[in-house]
């Protein structure tokens, strides 16, 4: 038996306000990003498997891993897509996963490990190579508009935070990538204890910046982070591109009037 996963961060609501920003309105005064899908994306599946491999010892052929990679995401990989059904054993931490570090990893190697490897030398730390990927700075590539986006906001003396829902600390990855210094707040879900698309989350941002909701912008990948108008913010959605390549960020700069 498994429960469906509903897919909670989107509603027509929501979608309704993806680009929202009023015309002629005043440059905001500070910006919110989302991480994942909009600042940075996970290294590509089969480049995750073998490197969880050779880290207990194996390694994997690229045909075998790319079969093992695809049923691992299906299963539901942590910077991946959603799974479509979660087991009801995992029912649990699935739903506080992104409230709680201890949670995050339950559900993502507990889904993991519903996929037999089908490679006698992978033993059970094999589920915790897999994860253990996503909280090293390897395992994430930087969109590459994201440094100099980020930097010309910092020049400029607008003030930036990163919003995400997620159930670990993402500073050393931000840091190691290069532009740790270019963010002045971190609001993640799992240190404030709420999610998005619940407004509080964004409030909490502004807060730490220091503006008004309706003088800030979020900018995301989903209607979740769209959901930041229940705030009182504006939004602005980008699309969910390769790891590496360009995200469309370059925007940011001439909402807020830099270019």
């Amino acid at each position: 038996m498994v429960l469906d996963v509903p897919d909670h961060e989107e509603s027509p609501a929501d979608r309704d306000h993806l680009t929202r920003i009023p015309p002629g309105a005043e440059p905001p005064s500070a910006i919110l990003f989302d991480f994942h899908g909009t600042l940075m994306q996970v290294e590509d599946s089969v480049s995750w498997v073998v490197a969880a491999a050779a880290a207990c010892g194996t390694e994997l052929d690229r045909m075998r891993a790319t079969v093992l990679a695809d049923r691992l995401v299906t299963a539901g990989r942590a910077g991946g897509p959603l799974p479509h059904r979660v087991p009801p054993h995992l029912a649990e931490v699935w739903a506080e996963r992104d409230l709680s570090g201890y949670a995050h990893r339950e559900a993502y190697t507990g889904l993991a490990r519903t996929v037999d490897p089908g490679v006698d030398e992978l033993a059970d730390d094999f589920y915790d190579a897999l994860y253990d990927r996503v909280l090293v700075p390897e395992g994430w590539l930087a969109y590459s508009d994201t440094v100099d986006t980020l930097r010309a906001l910092h020049g400029a003396g607008v003030p930036v935070a990163v919003v995400s829902n997620i159930g670990f600390d993402i500073r050393p990855i931000v840091t190691a990538h290069g532009f740790g210094d270019l963010l002045d707040a971190y609001v993640l879900s799992y240190e404030v204890g709420r999610c998005k698309p619940d407004r509080a989350i964004f409030e909490y941002a502004c807060a730490a910046l220091g503006v008004p909701p309706e003088k800030a912008l979020m900018v995301g990948d989903t209607a979740a982070d769209a959901a930041a108008i229940r705030a009182g913010c504006r939004a602005y959605v980008v699309p969910t591109g390769e790891a590496g390549a360009a995200n469309g960020l370059g925007a940011v700069l001439s909402l807020t009037g830099l270019a």
